[in-house]
């Protein structure tokens, strides 16, 4: 089952999201339950976190300047996406790959202008978005008694495939790899290399019901069978000595 969470009022900077998202539940007449998996868009935790820049506090670098005429891309905006870069992997007219502080491997290092009032602003991802997920988590088991799971998503492209999925850039609460190594295939064949990545499975599913136009940011999904415990969205990232695509 996956609930979508309407009615979150906009969020501002030092907004506590883990209290919104159980008012609003209970608004909803949506009883958080033990093992419940909240989705939330990342959008909503930068706000609260005050990663939402104006262009007029950004100054732009001779570089950024270069690579902004380049892009076709406003000079504070690159500035602002190599504020957050570790590596510029492909530019390519309009197009700027990189590799976030993170480790995330995406576009424009996630800074994002979507579902801001002002063009002249922009959204930076979370500093630690597993510290936030935990931080959400924590707050919500206090105020429902309950434990959930937290995933911080955002959208993301993919090599070789047409089309954006949402995945997970924050975890909180669970295991986020599905590990079949060294069990049996139906042919009682030994699996070797079989890793199912659920966080980002369950950030795909739960972007069916995460309409951005129609504002809804969060989603709970209900009756997922996953593995409860300390995670990490580290855990989801290729080590470079074996990413073959680079």
């Amino acid at each position: 089952m996956i609930l979508g969470l309407k009615d979150i009022p906009s969020i501002k900077e030092g907004d506590d999201l883990g209290k919104l998202i159980f008012v609003t539940c209970k608004k909803q007449k949506i009883k958080l339950l033990e093992n419940d998996i909240i989705v939330i868009a990342h959008k909503i935790v930068s706000k609260s976190e005050g990663r939402v820049f104006n262009f007029s506090d950004i100054k732009a670098s001779t570089f950024a300047k270069r690579i902004a005429k380049k892009s076709r891309k406003e000079p504070p905006h690159v500035e602002a996406i190599l504020s957050q870069t570790k590596n510029i992997l492909r530019m390519q007219g309009h197009h700027l790959i990189t590799e976030t502080r993170h480790g995330f491997i995406c576009a424009n290092s996630g800074v994002d202008k979507s579902n801001l009032k002002d063009e002249s602003t922009v959204c930076l991802l979370p500093k630690d978005p597993d510290r936030s997920a935990k931080t959400i988590r924590n707050k919500i088991k206090s105020l429902a008694g309950v434990n959930v799971a937290i995933i911080i998503s955002d959208t993301f492209g993919r090599p070789w495939r047409i089309g954006q999925v949402n995945m997970a850039i924050g975890i909180a609460g669970m295991k986020p790899l599905i590990d079949y190594r060294g069990g049996k295939d139906m042919f009682d064949r030994k699996l070797r290399y079989t890793l199912i990545a659920i966080a980002d499975e369950l950030a795909s599913a739960a972007e069916l019901v995460m309409k951005k136009s129609e504002r809804v940011p969060v989603a709970i999904l209900r009756g997922v069978d996953y593995a409860p415990g300390r995670g990490s969205v580290k855990d989801l990232i290729r080590p470079r000595e074996i990413d073959l695509f680079r």
